[in-house]
């Protein structure tokens, strides 16, 4: 049974998430402020985190950013408000997906059950080589661990589930629809800007320099690659 940790101070909005989230067969623990999400994550280890922003104690952004300095569990930020700066800056810090408040439970549902779905399937998928070392990077498959120079780097489960899509298809460029298409799904609601900040952010974490890149490059007018090794 997967187990979500559900943030959020609203405590009607609570009772009906994790009334609808336990009809679904999840296992649903709660927390109401921002130091209790982070104390809850540390104990209960949760399958996913659906994290509101607005939160007393420690905002939701923040949250995210310290559980991303240890962790890559599935977040889907919770988020009153609409402007797209807000939804950018919940992708950069880490999260995987967002819903503007108000949604429907069908909605969060569904987006719930196609993000661990996805973290199920590239658990099950991994390819027959299981490593792959280029460079000063050497990447696990299997174990969805990667590291540059001898450096454990983590990455969140979009990360590792873009590195690798690139990594094993070196050479091939890919658009923004193909990537997006191809690690975040075909019901996923969000735009291709979701692709750029986290091509950034894979670049921030394994290249030497990120504004000169040697392994993710860009195909000016067209999307990214993976550079070939001999």
């Amino acid at each position: 049974m997967d187990k979500i940790l559900l943030v959020d101070d609203e405590p009607t909005l609570v009772k009906a998430l994790k009334y609808n989230l336990e009809k679904e067969g999840f296992a649903v623990i709660t927390a109401s402020d921002g130091k209790a999400a982070l104390e809850k994550a540390e104990q209960d280890r949760p399958d996913l985190i659906l994290l509101d922003v607005m939160l007393p104690e420690v905002d939701g952004f923040e949250v995210c950013r310290r559980l991303r300095r240890t962790s890559a569990v599935p977040i889907i930020m919770l988020t009153a408000k609409g402007e797209e700066i807000d939804r950018v800056v919940g992708l950069e810090i880490g999260a995987d997906d967002y819903l503007t408040k108000p949604f429907s439970l069908r909605e969060l549902v569904a987006r719930v059950k196609a993000l661990l779905r996805r973290v199920r399937f590239d658990s099950d998928e991994a390819k027959q080589k299981s490593s792959v070392a280029c460079g000063d990077l050497l990447v696990d498959l299997d174990k969805h661990k990667v590291s540059v120079a001898g450096r454990k780097v983590e990455l969140t489960t979009k990360e590792f589930d873009l590195l690798k899509l690139l990594l094993t298809n070196a050479g091939k460029v890919f658009t923004r629809d193909q990537l997006l298409t191809q690690v975040w799904g075909y019901d996923y609601f969000g735009g291709t800007r979701t692709v750029d900040v986290h091509i950034r952010r894979l670049r921030e974490k394994i290249e030497r320099d990120p504004g000169a890149p040697e392994y993710i490059l860009t195909a000016w007018g067209t999307g990214y690659t993976f550079r070939e090794f001999a």
